[in-house]
């Protein structure tokens, strides 16, 4: 069965505007940018966001819902110690994998304090963020995990990740191959599991 039209127009808009959004901000995109991506007029465009304010909260909270379901799902597991911790890490990196211009948007309205954000980034992802240090706390006063600052690892590993999504063009001079290349993922995600496990004491777990 096909879809609706203006379902299609709508998901297209939304995806070019992450896009343009991701690569030239949000005071460097203008809906005629996004109308001119998709083949559309602007006048199209407004008929299904009335605004560049209200298609850039759409563009924040379908990348929230997106990545907070994939993460939630993996930490929902029944697993403990190490095998959650790795499969939580795994499904951050995927998801970033699969949709790197995301990252890049994330880091861009981090760098202007989400000012054009109606929605508080922290306060979303505070409560995940929380459980998480929670987790790990708990499983350093078990003994599971070396002891470490548990907010701070969890910075340190959004900053490992985060950073190779968003810095690909210096990536590239640095490694002389495409970063977003399939070995070079997978170098990179093994790469990240191994360092979390050193740094938790877990690689017999592994």
């Amino acid at each position: 069965m096909s879809r609706h039209p203006a379902a299609t127009t709508r998901s297209l808009i939304l995806d070019e505007a992450v896009r343009c959004f991701a690569e030239w901000g949000y005071e460097g995109t203008s809906l005629n940018d996004i109308a001119a991506g998709v083949g559309i007029r602007r006048p199209s465009l407004l008929h299904h966001f009335p605004s560049k304010e209200v298609l850039y909260q759409e563009v924040f909270e379908r990348l929230l819902s997106d990545w907070l379901e994939r993460v939630e799902s993996a930490a929902a597991d029944d697993r403990q110690g190490w095998v959650k911790v790795e499969a939580v890490l795994r499904a951050g990196f995927d998801y970033f994998a699969d949709n790197p211009d995301y990252v890049r948007l994330v880091r861009r309205a981090a760098i202007d304090g989400g000012n054009h954000l109606v929605i508080d980034l922290a306060g979303v992802l505070r409560p995940m963020f929380d459980r998480a240090a929670e987790y790990f706390e708990r499983e350093m006063a078990a003994g599971t995990f070396v002891r470490h600052d548990a907010r701070h690892l969890m910075i340190s590993g959004y900053g490992a990740l985060l950073s190779y999504f968003s810095d690909a063009a210096l990536l590239e001079g640095l490694l002389d191959s495409d970063p977003f290349e399939a070995g070079e993922l997978q170098r990179r995600e093994e790469h990240v599991i191994d360092l979390f496990a050193s740094a938790l004491g877990a690689h017999d777990l592994r």
